[in-house]
């Protein structure tokens, strides 16, 4: 059969019954409900991108106030001397903190990106749903961060407790500020874990009820999560970030439970 539009334009009338075939929807420009692939590892690159500078700027800034925060760092120690063993040792402590300052100060700008590129793929409702929930995935970083810091005296002592008897508490400058910066970002990092769960519930992967059957297994595994995480080796930490992982998890159930899912 000819074309509609070619006849229409030669003059040629159609039968009140035929009407022209629908023509298949065309993307338009500037569309972002479909992304292709090659599009969707570019918007990864940007996002990635825009992360690193925003670490890379906060990290600049965490220089110039690296070296009151190392000693505010050493408050825990009650006194007890950090020694330097390298050469280039109290340089790269200076760096290690200056970027864990600068990848708190860029959580903002982070959260925002990750928020950015999973945002599309959700629907309208949900993303209404979920968006509250970033400016309170900051505050429990935050939340992390202090608690790591109270936590810190306790495990410092236990680890100490131990010496004496020809054992004398020299610790490494390096040594000891990877445990305390290590401590912070997990105990940080933790703290989004109901974040998580809420979004995961809000998209249908996971329910309050499927949740709570897992109870038992979810337990065990935050206590091996907890255990091997935790630096030091200390007793103090893991059982923190469990107990902490643990309400949690009880807290985000019933946030979800009470969602409707």
């Amino acid at each position: 059969m000819a074309d509609a539009d070619a006849l229409r334009e030669s003059g040629v009338s159609l039968p009140a019954n035929e009407e022209p075939a629908p023509q298949p929807p065309t993307a338009q420009p500037g569309d972002e409900s479909v992304m292709s692939l090659v599009d969707h590892l570019g918007e990864l690159r940007t996002r990635l991108f825009r992360a690193i500078i925003a670490v890379a700027i906060g990290s600049a800034i965490g220089f110039y106030v690296a070296t009151p925060v190392r000693i505010f760092l050493q408050q825990p120690l009650n006194g007890i001397p950090l020694q330097v063993l390298g050469v280039g040792d109290a340089f790269i402590i200076q760096v290690k903190i200056s970027l864990v300052i600068g990848i708190i100060l860029a959580m903002p700008v982070l959260l925002y990106q990750i928020w950015a590129f999973v945002a599309p793929g959700l629907t309208p409702q949900e993303r209404t749903t979920v968006r509250p929930w970033i400016p309170l995935a900051l505050l429990f970083f935050a939340i992390g961060v202090v608690v790591a810091y109270a936590v810190l005296p306790f495990a410092i002592a236990f680890l100490f407790s131990f010496t004496g008897d020809g054992l004398e508490a020299r610790p490494a400058a390096g040594q000891y500020f990877d445990f305390v910066t290590t401590m912070f970002l997990v105990f940080g990092l933790i703290m989004e874990f109901p974040i998580l769960l809420y979004g995961l519930s809000r998209v249908g992967i996971v329910t309050s009820q499927r949740l709570t059957s897992s109870r038992r297994m979810i337990i065990l595994g935050i206590a091996i999560f907890a255990a091997v995480a935790t630096p030091g080796g200390d007793l103090i930490s893991p059982f923190v970030l469990g107990i902490t992982m643990y309400i949690l998890f009880e807290a985000t159930v019933l946030a979800i439970k009470r969602s409707g899912k």
